[in-house]
């Protein structure tokens, strides 16, 4: 086995495993902490207002700093590369601010204060190692299966993380037996222990992983260039096939996000019962299958190519859908065997949408060399920055779409009586029933309006994606190789260039290689 060789399969498993504690503080600060706030904070209707502008604020802000900070990482020279400074940055200033915030002991508008800082800090901290994470594997490798490998194994342990996280979590929080006696108390400890898991995943990435890139790390006498913001949008906008991935992105990932946001965490309490393993069952075996998809894109992605996997995953995801409403509109007397076929249709839907996930995560990375042959530049960790702020941008979307829902269908009139119920003094058991009781009185319409709206706006808004994705994307797999080997005769012709070849270079090489030898007299 060669060097270059042993260096992939390093890679191939120090790379990946970095992600599942960085993914399992993604989980429990973007899924959670706005059902950590209703459940433990009892905050006014004004307060809860004045916490969403802000996680709305946050994450725009957050959205708008990804490519700045991609463009920072992407000039950054030093010897341990470009990227693992950041990771090691970014994760412990992450880990502190996550600890901080879980653990406030302040209440009403002090705890907004605290809550507005930290989740500012937290928009700054993330995104340090959030994209030089993703910004290695067009670094790492530019072989297509070797970067199909990279990156589904890394969305497998990004998978691993989040789940595990989404399943014990709503377990250990919230229910009749929460870790401390209380919520509150649970959603500290939690944290804290999420937090030392993540500092040691990312240590694996950052001493286990080598970089094959020499242009990495800084050349004696080499000056770091500055951020700016215009070169951050040019290489945008003149990249046509991620112009139209910022949008088709943006809109699929909004729609993803919907359920697992909060919506579907509320429905399936009120419908079914307090009760945090109910969730933790649901938000389990909903994600379940995409473990499989993780594992398995590589060979399906070499026999089928992306758009044809697009329409797959189009009719999976609104079978589960369509099972979803109907469970919902019409199997209220089914008790837990509707939970059942409501947990089976998530997984249906999940499936589909996160082979979207997986199928635009390559698109986005494969417009690097599209980027290179065109502008003589890379720009990966520019490139790679668009998916986070893509992605952070539609949770912004989604937190707000969240907020509304609850408007309106009053779910915040019954979270306010919850909270109290669990500030209380009486025993976890007496806690429960009493939370129970209350969920009784909640009506009909509220429940079936969160079903239709977490499961229609999903579906369509997926459909949307899909038709664009369709029509616009014009980088497929023949024109990407066709790119790479374009690239690779670049490289070979003019070694170590900057930028592209210029006519007289072009000239200067063929006066260069020109066949000179004499051609041989014929014999008579």
């Amino acid at each position: 086995m060669d060097e270059n060789e042993k260096m992939r399969k390093r890679n191939l498993i120090a790379y990946p495993l970095g992600t599942i504690g960085r993914d399992g503080i993604y989980q429990l600060f973007t899924n959670f902490i706005l059902t950590f706030v209703l459940l433990t904070k009892g905050l006014t209707n004004g307060q809860i207002g004045v916490v969403t502008a802000i996680m709305v604020a946050a994450r725009i802000f957050d959205a708008v700093n990804d490519p700045v900070m991609g463009y920072i990482i992407e000039r950054t020279r030093t010897k341990w590369g470009k990227f693992k400074p950041w990771l090691a940055i970014g994760m412990v200033s992450t880990v502190l601010v996550v600890v901080s915030i879980f653990t406030s002991p302040f209440e009403g508008w002090g705890f907004v204060v605290h809550f507005g800082i930290c989740y500012i800090l937290y928009s700054v901290t993330y995104t340090m190692h959030d994209i030089s994470y993703w910004g290695m594997v067009p670094a790492l490798s530019s072989d297509a299966n070797t970067r199909n490998n990279l990156t589904s194994r890394a969305i497998l342990c990004a998978g691993i993380g989040g789940t595990l996280l989404s399943m014990l979590v709503p377990m250990l929080t919230i229910g009749d037996n929460p870790i401390g006696g209380s919520t509150k108390t649970a959603f500290g400890i939690v944290s804290i222990v999420v937090c030392i898991l993540a500092l040691a995943f990312i240590c694996v990435t950052i001493f286990g992983v080598i970089e094959p890139n020499p242009h990495t790390k800084k050349e004696e006498g080499e000056k770091t260039k500055h951020a700016s913001i215009k070169d951050v949008v040019s290489t945008v906008v003149h990249n046509r096939p991620l112009m139209w991935m910022v949008i088709i992105f943006l809109i699929q990932q909004i729609g993803n996000g919907i359920i697992g946001g909060g919506v579907g965490s509320m429905y399936v309490y009120f419908t079914y019962g307090y009760k945090g393993g109910l969730y933790s069952l649901f938000s389990t075996i909903g994600v379940a299958a995409t473990a499989v998809l993780m594992v398995i894109y590589p060979m399906i992605s070499k026999k089928w190519e992306r758009k044809q996997i697009m329409k797959v995953m189009m009719i999976v995801s609104a079978v589960g859908y369509l099972m979803m409403i109907a469970v919902g509109i019409f199997g209220g007397n089914l008790g837990m065997v509707g939970f059942w076929i409501l947990t089976i249709g998530y997984m249906f839907s999940n499936f589909g949408q996160y082979g979207f996930y997986l199928v635009m995560m390559i698109s986005i990375l494969n417009t690097v060399e599209y980027n290179e042959y065109h502008s003589g530049h890379r720009e990966e960790a520019i490139i790679t920055s668009t998916r986070p702020f893509l992605t952070k941008m539609a949770s912004a979307i989604i937190v707000a779409f969240t907020s509304m829902t609850y408007l309106i269908c009053r779910v915040t009139d019954v979270t306010n009586k919850i909270s109290e119920i669990d500030s209380g003094t009486e025993t976890s058991d007496v806690k429960a029933t009493l939370i129970e009781n209350l969920l009784t009185t909640v009506e009909s319409n509220q429940k079936i309006g969160m079903l239709l709206l977490m499961t229609l706006v999903p579906f369509a808004l997926m459909f949307i994606a899909f038709v664009l994705y369709m029509k616009k994307y014009e980088l497929t797999e023949t024109e990407y190789n066709r790119l790479v080997d374009e690239l690779k005769i670049r490289h070979e012709k003019f070694p170590g260039l900057d930028g592209l070849p210029t006519p007289e270079m072009e000239e200067q090489y063929a006066k260069e290689h020109a066949d000179n030898t004499e051609p041989v007299e014929q014999t008579e």
